[in-house]
């Protein structure tokens, strides 16, 4: 895991809270009018099948109740900054594949399952969420720092549940802007410097990677596109040269190459 270079930005609480309520909403419409045919297709994410995909989808939420329903971990600061978080993921890939597909296994009713984990959330997460420590799989976090991580989740799984079912599942705004920015920091967390400014408009600026400091002017390395190919780029669902290749990323200047920077995320 990178060091901590930086602090991380700030995000409001209450509106991230709300902006998962809001994504998560989108993605129940949709899984109410997926057909059986629809559920039993393929994912890019492994051997998952769609079911699979929008039983995890929940699991995002679940987590944030069921810690809270535990012992406020002792400490007067977290184990886990957010910056670090992108980074702790791939140890516990397996284990969240795993208890995805003991979830599906048991072949919950779908709208059941979003219904109640939307009313758990809503009724155990506090609007005003101050500085409580949660326990995470990956260790303590701030609360109001793991709702953030839960936007990376919402709106990575929403673009794979779009692209696995040929849905357009709408991305709340607020939610798409926590995403783009956290991963956004992370680069800069993984590669510090300031040779490289990476734009991800409207959301994002970012210099990183060492190097001759931009000072005035245009930046002689931009590396330039949009809220989801940058997400689908950190989190490895686009290779940097693909996005190239399709126009879907600008890069100018001998630094503009992420490529060896990528994914952020496993």
């Amino acid at each position: 895991m990178p060091p901590s270079q930086k602090r991380a930005r700030r995000y409001d609480p209450v509106r991230t809270r709300a902006a998962v309520l809001a994504q998560f909403a989108h993605v129940r419409e949709a899984v109410r009018a997926l057909t059986p045919e629809q559920l039993a297709l393929p994912t890019r994410l492994g051997d998952w099948t769609v079911r699979e995909l929008v039983v995890h989808l929940t699991m995002g939420l679940s987590r944030v109740t069921r810690s809270l329903e535990l012992p406020e971990p002792a400490g007067p600061k977290p184990e886990l900054t957010l910056l670090a978080w992108p980074f702790s993921t791939a140890d516990r890939a397996e284990r969240i594949a795993d208890g995805t597909r003991a979830l599906a296994a048991d072949r919950p009713d779908l709208d059941v399952l979003y219904g109640e984990t939307a009313a758990r959330f809503e009724e155990l997460v506090p609007g005003d969420l101050g500085d409580r420590l949660l326990p995470t799989p990956a260790g303590t976090m701030r609360l109001a720092d793991f709702l953030v991580t839960r936007t990376v989740e919402l709106v990575v799984h929403t673009d794979d549940l779009n692209e696995a079912a040929g849905l357009g599942i709408p991305y709340d705004r607020q939610a798409l802007a926590a995403c783009t920015r956290l991963l956004a920091d992370a680069l800069a967390e993984k590669a510090p410097g300031g040779s490289v400014e990476v734009r991800v408009p409207p959301f994002a600026v970012v210099q990183c990677v060492q190097g001759p400091k931009h000072t005035r002017g245009t930046p002689p390395n931009v590396v330039e596109t949009d809220p989801l190919t940058w997400i689908r780029l950190a989190t490895g669902r686009t290779e940097w040269a693909s996005a190239l290749d399709a126009a879907k990323v600008g890069a100018s200047g001998e630094r503009a190459d992420l490529a060896m920077l990528l994914p952020l995320m496993g």
